[in-house]
């Protein structure tokens, strides 16, 4: 009798593992994002995926890679480079793969359902790599390897990923006691939904404002195309009138040229209060808890502020170095500030309009005195800036530089109708990777402009696996008349996420984490930097800058208009930038909890650094999703940093030629295929022969002869 229930014991058991094995079976068959992607070059089959599939792809990954983690972890041979470290590197394929994809499509192209998702997710994800950082056998494992680098004959990208995966269990917390590690990941639990809920604020009152004139005369002063673009708006909203939105393409235009004051007080305030009405949306109770509970976090890993931790792993290192870059730049900026606030006021009173210059008067007047002085404003230039010549330009400049090209493929699934897919080709043909291009705004989509990837890229069982890239934007969308047209600003952003993309195509990096753009901070954006100078060379704007009715290029003497402009307006774009930077700075070097009330925080810091009445920082705290709901904490300064070192680098090519092959090889070889697997100084040294020198970047902005 025994014997027959043990029988039946082992009938049942292998009966449940079959079920387990065939409800895991059935699970990838029918779930798009657990298989293996039968699309063009293994893109994600966008189309086929639904909410659910993500939190089924996410949770079932989870699982598979606690099992990887733990066949590490159970291993009984002694601890080396490949059965630790690499085997660490390659685990959790499918949770990374999905994960990647969830999070570019939450930015891209979100919804109600993805969002509450993401809020339902992020503790899960959060924690999941909680235990990862802070499983004692895995970090000894670890910690042996890393206790025997010297004698174990790594190659430079092995040694790099053996420290980076040591010092990001330091980090994570590996060294901390079990009560503290609990701590720990409270924190970064809170820390994850808070994210998400600071970013879906912003965009929720970016879309509630909205500015519906109905009266002609409230139009005066407005460009045509603005117009137009303003009807089509309120018609797909079945509005009558003229419909603006927050959206930059409609905000900027209206500040520049409404005449209407009150209109302009009433966009610009809309803007600068998102995150700060009081309403369902504030953020400023999130800001509050964020900067306490990073400076927890900071202090329970042993570093003074939030701030001294992040900066560590970058090439500022301290909370010092960035303060003496930015006291650097500030006084000569608030200087020029200063002038062009004086000369904005003179002209209000020429124009016998009795007002003291406010913030949104700024790029109204900024106009007028452009146009008086050089005669020259967007509206002039835009023309010559069609979003097809400027891309096809774009792609002329990368291919005399490195020989590329972009093949348009319609095959390649794409997550919403408007995307491009491209194939990047070498000169011989062979594949690079995959570009998907999104230009324009709209409800479901952050502002500003981004690239990420969907996949990144690196080796797999000897294979190169490509890279699937995205640049993001939010342009002037085309209308029935006129196809999409760019201010130069606009020309400029094109370029500088392209040179992130360039970043992320060019990679020829073993491991994924280190491919690509997984560099500091305050390296990363010199790629895209550079790339941004090509733009504004004459000859490069004469193959490009075409007059989209005439098909004739820009002429020479709105060339020499735009360079004599170039630093027209100089000391309040620095100005903006520059206090944002020290009020990310500010928040995120406190050494004790904030009780404070946040805009008065915001307030008492910018006195501190002089900045004038008349100009807002670029983003106020409230609505900086840079570094409340970005990457960028401690970090925002990265951009002047980076463009201390682009400046530098850029003058590499104006000391051969433009397009010299040899430097421009030597960029993509040195800087651009390396991702972050060598120092960045190491880098930088490698492609110019020495560190950089501020002289080029002074010069550029005006603030050296």
């Amino acid at each position: 009798m025994r014997k027959f229930y043990l029988f039946i014991i082992a009938l049942v058991a292998i009966s449940a593992c079959q079920n387990s094995t065939n409800i895991k079976k059935n699970m990838k068959d029918q779930n798009p994002l657990l298989g293996t992607f039968k699309t063009p070059f293994g893109v994600p089959p966008f189309q086929e995926i639904n909410a659910h599939d993500y939190q089924e792809a996410l949770e079932y990954g989870i699982t598979e890679q606690n099992k990887e983690i733990n066949h590490i972890v159970s291993n009984k041979d002694k601890p080396c480079f490949s059965n630790t470290i690499e085997a660490l590197e390659n685990s959790g394929h499918l949770l990374k793969r999905a994960d990647m994809i969830f999070e570019n499509i939450l930015s891209a192209n979100t919804n109600d359902t993805l969002q509450q998702l993401a809020k339902k997710m992020a503790p899960k994800l959060s924690a999941h790599m909680d235990n990862i950082l802070m499983n004692n056998v895995l970090f000894m494992r670890i910690k042996q390897v890393y206790d025997k680098r010297k004698s174990l004959n790594l190659n430079p990208e092995q040694q790099m990923l053996l420290q980076k995966t040591y010092k990001n269990f330091v980090r994570g917390g590996a060294l901390l006691t079990t009560e503290n590690k609990a701590k720990l990941k409270k924190i970064n639990s809170k820390l994850s939904v808070l994210s998400l809920q600071f970013g879906d604020h912003v965009l929720a009152d970016n879309n509630a404002f909205e500015l519906l004139v109905t009266k002609k005369s409230d139009l005066s002063g407005l460009p045509a195309g603005v117009i137009e673009a303003a009807k089509e708006t309120a018609k797909e909203k079945n509005k009558k009138g003229w419909l603006f939105t927050l959206d930059k393409p409609s905000l900027i235009p209206f500040l520049q040229y409404a005449e209407n004051r009150d209109l302009r007080q009433k966009m610009f305030t809309g803007y600068i209060m998102r995150g700060d009405n009081n309403n369902a949306n504030d953020n400023k109770a999130i800001v509050k808890e964020m900067v306490n509970l990073r400076l927890e976090k900071a202090n329970l890993l042993g570093y003074k502020t939030y701030s001294n931790f992040v900066l560590e792993e970058s090439m500022a290192k301290t909370p010092q170095h960035v303060f003496e870059l930015l006291n650097q730049i500030t006084p000569s900026a608030m200087k020029l500030a200063t002038k062009e606030s004086h000369k904005l006021q003179q002209l209000a009173n020429e124009e016998g309009k009795h007002i003291k210059i406010q913030p949104w008067d700024w790029w109204y007047y900024t106009e007028k005195l452009r146009k008086q002085k050089y005669n020259l404003d967007d509206e002039v230039l835009r023309p010559y800036f069609s979003l097809p010549d400027v891309k096809a330009g774009l792609f002329k400049v990368l291919k005399k530089l490195y020989g590329i090209s972009f093949k348009k493929n319609d095959t390649i699934p794409v997550y919403q109708k408007d995307v491009i897919a491209y194939e990047v080709l070498e000169n011989n043909g062979k594949l690079i990777g995959i570009l998907y291009m999104d230009f324009f705004p709209r409800p479901s989509k952050q502002g500003g402009a981004w690239m990420t990837a969907y996949r990144k890229q690196h080796y797999k069982n000897g294979k190169n696996v490509i890279p699937v890239i995205s640049v993001n934007f939010n342009f002037t969308k085309p209308t029935a008349t006129t196809p999409a047209l760019l201010s130069f600003d606009e020309v400029e952003t094109l370029f500088h996420e392209c040179g992130h993309a360039m970043h992320g195509l060019f990679s020829n990096c073993q491991y994924e984490s280190l491919s690509g753009t997984a560099v500091p901070r305050d390296f990363v954006e010199m790629p895209s930097q550079i790339l941004e100078n090509w733009a504004s060379e004459p000859e490069v704007l004469k193959s490009y800058a075409r007059n989209y009715k005439t098909g004739k290029p820009i002429p020479d003497n709105l060339i020499k208009k735009m360079e004599e402009s170039a630093l027209f307006n100089m000391g309040f774009t620095l100005t903006e930038y520059l206090a944002a930077s020290y009020l990310d700075m500010y928040w995120h070097t406190i050494n004790k909890p904030f009780e404070g009330n946040v805009n008065l925080f915001e307030k008492t810091n910018m006195a501190k650094i002089h900045l004038i009445p008349e100009i807002v920082p670029r983003y106020r705290s409230t609505y900086f999703n840079h570094i409340f709901s970005g990457g960028y904490a401690s970090g925002y300064y990265s951009y002047v940093w980076a463009e201390v070192i682009d400046a530098d680098a850029y003058q590499a090519f104006k000391e051969t030629s433009l397009f010299d092959k040899a430097t421009a090889n030597r960029f993509r070889e040195e800087i651009l295929s390396k991702g972050g697997t060598m120092d960045a100084m190491i880098l930088f040294k490698n492609f110019r022969g020495r560190e950089p020198k501020t002289d080029a970047y002074l010069k550029k902005k005006g603030l050296k002869k």
